[in-house]
């Protein structure tokens, strides 16, 4: 399976800051979670990838 396979899985992502100044990307969905810690220059690399991602999925033509 690759990032273009569609499932019907529903899940809940929620971001923030942690008390040790890390960004905390926690998905939660069908009884499992996952936190997710990054350094503030790794979770700016990452907004950029989305916004990048974003940009393109524009651009396609459904």
């Amino acid at each position: 399976m690759g990032i273009d396979t569609e499932r019907d899985i529903e899940a809940n992502l929620q971001i923030g800051p942690t008390d040790k100044g890390m960004v905390r990307l926690f998905v939660e969905g069908g009884g499992v979670e996952i936190p997710m810690d990054f350094t503030p220059d790794e979770a700016r690399e990452i907004a950029e990838e989305i916004m990048a991602a974003a940009s393109r999925a524009a651009k396609v033509k459904g």
